[in-house]
């Protein structure tokens, strides 16, 4: 049973910048396809980015240019690096492993001065 861990949420002001990482159990990872999703009070659930199996990215719109996906595959683990946040970008941001389904606990981002 795959279980994911996210960590490197808080508090940043407007234009910082913030490391999320999810750290994953389970036998197999370089296969799967891992997804960073957010949500904000009161908004549906959306994606923020994924990465495939062989490191294909895929963006949301409101954050191409600003963050990125990679995975460590050593290390069973992948990170999205946010930069020039925005308050808009406060939520929970959630790690998923998109192949089995798997959700972690999601980590709060706070963008506020």
């Amino acid at each position: 049973q795959v279980q994911l861990v996210e960590t490197g949420g808080g508090l940043v002001q407007p234009g910082g910048s913030l490391r999320l990482a999810c750290a994953a159990s389970g036998r197999i990872f370089s296969v799967n396809h891992m997804g960073w999703y957010r949500q904000a009070p009161g908004k549906q659930r959306e994606l923020v980015a994924f990465i495939t199996s062989g490191g294909n990215t895929k963006y949301g719109d409101s954050v191409k240019g600003r963050f990125s996906i990679s995975r460590d595959n050593a290390k069973k683990a992948v990170y999205l690096q946010m930069n020039s946040l925005k308050s808009e970008d406060t939520a929970v941001y959630y790690c998923s492993d998109l192949t089995n389904g798997a959700w972690g606990q999601g980590t709060q981002v706070t963008v506020s001065s």
